[in-house]
C-alpha cells in the first residue's frame, strides 16, 4: 500500500527521531511487516531533526516527511524542544507528529499536545506489542487519516 497524493501513489515518507538504537531496530522490522511501502528516514536527536526538516547541512535532498515519530527524552535537543520550535515554523507546523516515547507521565501528555502534537504513544516494552503499535500507527496515518498535500 502506498500513500494516495495529487501525485498519485507514492512510499510514505516517515521521520524516525530517536535515540535508542534497540527501538530503531525494532520500528524499522515493525514497517517492514506492514503493507505499507515506507521510506523510514533516522535521526538521533532534536538538533538533527531541524537539520532534516529545514534541508540544512547535508539534508538538501531529503524529502520532506509525511509524519514525524518522535522521542521526547533525547540528547542535545528534546522532543519538547523540537516540537516547540516545529509550531513556530510555518514551513513545518503542517507535519503531522506522533509522540513515541516511553513516558506515560500524565504532564508530558499534557504539555505535547498544548504544542499540538498530533497523537501520543508510549513504546510497549514487549515486543509482539511494539510491532502492534507501528502496526496501528500505519493503519491510522496512511489509511484513515488525510495528510496534508505536500507543498
Amino acid at each position: 500500500m502506498q500513500v494516495m497524493d495529487g501525485r498519485g501513489s507514492r512510499p510514505a515518507e516517515i521521520l524516525l527521531v530517536e535515540d535508542n538504537e534497540d527501538d530503531v531496530v525494532l520500528t524499522r522490522i515493525g514497517f517492514d511487516k506492514s503493507s505499507l511501502v515506507v521510506n523510514l528516514h533516522h535521526v538521533e536527536n532534536g538538533e538533527e531533526c531541524l537539520k532534516f526538516l529545514r534541508k540544512e547541512e547535508g539534508y538538501s535532498e531529503v524529502p520532506t516527511p509525511d509524519l514525524i515519530l518522535l522521542d521526547l527524552n533525547m540528547p542535545i535537543m528534546d522532543g519538547r524542544e523540537v516540537l516547540a520550535e516545529l509550531v513556530k515554523d510555518d514551513d513545518l507546523k503542517q507535519i503531522p507528529v506522533m509522540i513515541l516515547t516511553t513516558s506515560s507521565d500524565e504532564n508530558d501528555v499534557l504539555s505535547m499536545y498544548k504544542l499540538k502534537c498530533s497523537s501520543y504513544a508510549t513504546k510497549p516494552v514487549d515486543f509482539n506489542q511494539f510491532l502492534h503499535v507501528i502496526q496501528g500507527i500505519t493503519n491510522f496515518y496512511f489509511t484513515v487519516v488525510v495528510l496534508p498535500p505536500k507543498s
